[in-house]
Order: C-alpha cells, then sequence, then structure tokens
C-alpha cells in the first residue's frame, strides 16, 4: 500500500494524441513529510502518517512542534496515517513520483457541504403530482413520501427523511492518474473526486487490486504550436504535409526547399 496527501485545484480538460477530451481533476501535491512510523509490535497496527502543507508558527502548539521535530520539519496542517504502508523512515520526504500514470487510486475527501436538504435532492425521491390539488397548500409537490404502514404505530429508524447533506468522509474508488507533474507537484486524475476546491484529499493505491491501465498518450502542445508554423511555411513552396509527419521530418523538407529555391536563384 502506498498513499499521498493533496489539495484539490480543480477540474479541467485534456486531449489526447487521438484527439479525445479527457475530463482531469488537478491535485496539488506537496512534498509529503513521513511524520511518524507505526509498527504492529508498538503500536499494534502497521502505517506511515504523512504531513503535508506548511502551518503558521503561531498556530500551532508545544506538542505539535515537539512531534514534527522528532522528524526535523515545521508542523503541518494536513496530518493523516495510510495504513499498511511500510518502508519509509522518518523524516523522510514522499513526492508525487510514488505514482505513474495509468495506475488506479482512491481518492479519499470530504463532500461538498449541501446544508439542509429535502427528501427529493437528498434521497432522490419522486416528485408528487402536479394536477388534482397537487403543487400547494396541503400538498405540496416536494413533500415526504409514505413513512411507514399504519400497522406498525411508528416510524422506524432509517426511514428517508429531510436532513444535513453532504460534508461527509467519502471515497471514490479506482480512478485512473493521467499525468504526474513532479515539477509542478501535480497529479492529475481521470474524473471528479470529493470535496470543494483547496480541500485536502488523500490518494491511496487501488485497494481493490483491478489491473493498471494503459499510459494514455497525451497531445504535445510544443509540437502542435510548431507544426502549425511549419505548416505554414510548407504552403509556399508546396511541400506536402502528411497525416502523423514529425516536426522534425516537415523542418528538414523546408530547409531543403528553401536551398533549392536559392540555388535556382
Amino acid at each position: 500500500m502506498k498513499g499521498i496527501l493533496g489539495r484539490k485545484v480543480g477540474m479541467t480538460q485534456i486531449y489526447s494524441e487521438t484527439g479525445a477530451r479527457i475530463p482531469v481533476t488537478v491535485i496539488e501535491v506537496q512534498p509529503n513529510v513521513v511524520s511518524k512510523v507505526l509498527t504492529n509490535d508498538k503500536n499494534g497496527y502497521t502505517a506511515t502518517q504523512l504531513a503535508s502543507f506548511d502551518k503558521k508558527e503561531n498556530r500551532s502548539n508545544n506538542p505539535e512542534k515537539g512531534h514534527f521535530k522528532k522528524a526535523n520539519t515545521t508542523p503541518k496542517r494536513y496530518v493523516k496515517e495510510v495504513r499498511d504502508m511500510s518502508g519509509f523512515e522518518l523524516g523522510q520526504i514522499i513526492k508525487a513520483d510514488i505514482f505513474s500514470a495509468g495506475e488506479l487510486v482512491d481518492v479519499t475527501g470530504v463532500s461538498k457541504g449541501k446544508g439542509f436538504a429535502g427528501t427529493i435532492k437528498r434521497y432522490n425521491q419522486h416528485i408528487g403530482p402536479k394536477s388534482h390539488g397537487g403543487g400547494g397548500g396541503s400538498q405540496p409537490v416536494r413533500q415526504t413520501g409514505s413513512l411507514g404502514d399504519i400497522s406498525g404505530n411508528r416510524v422506524f429508524k432509517g426511514m428517508t427523511m429531510p436532513g444535513h447533506l453532504g460534508n461527509v468522509k467519502t471515497t471514490v474508488q479506482n480512478l485512473e492518474i493521467v499525468k504526474v507533474d513532479v515539477e509542478n507537484n501535480l497529479v492529475l486524475i481521470k474524473g471528479s473526486i470529493p470535496g470543494p476546491k483547496k480541500s485536502f484529499v488523500m490518494v491511496k493505491q487501488a485497494v481493490k487490486g483491478l489491473p493498471n491501465r494503459e499510459q494514455i498518450k497525451l497531445v504535445d502542445i510544443a509540437e502542435v504550436l510548431k507544426m502549425n508554423e511549419l505548416v505554414e511555411h510548407a504552403k509556399k513552396y508546396g511541400i506536402e504535409v502528411k497525416v502523423g509527419m514529425h516536426s522534425s521530418e516537415l523542418e528538414a523538407l523546408i530547409k531543403e526547399a528553401e536551398a533549392k529555391a536559392e540555388g535556382d536563384k
């Protein structure tokens, strides 16, 4: 098992070489510090405590400062244990390259809080009839449906009723990593993850153990921009541009055509 802590930046879309649009969530993964190593002999279970995102000195109490001093680091805002993660030493730095493109991961975060919600939004119940008196007064279309039969003479526990929606710990499983940018401390994951922007999340190796996917080949933007420029030059000399041609090939043809044009002069 392996994992890392990060912060949700937001969602965007990128494109593959074939032009397929891929919706991705961008996660900022600053270098994580191993703040504690838990072993089965000492703690009764195996885990690695990770910490990330610096915390202001004046917001940390002395026990926190002492705890992080053992790992030779400063107090952190987000601290979590990853169960069954072993093989790391106290104070070790873990970066985004612990994962690679194509791997499947589980992402855990706190879902968006939506306040007090009715049963239609909270449990996807059906809206009532909008005719024959429905839609107002004693028969509102969004009222709660049946809460049980009359023989029980009470409302049983677990019935679907209005109440607080969201703001709970949520895990989305088997999400695919599309790209890992170690230089900018970013991980791009296909699809959506729990929580609002700037919320902290934990990215862990997928617990179900499904086989990893083949890495998606993303479009090279620098190559596309260069090809666009070269195509314009190629038109002047009547050079045929073929599908799948690389910029280096087209550049060589343009240079050859330019040299030939100068020789003719």
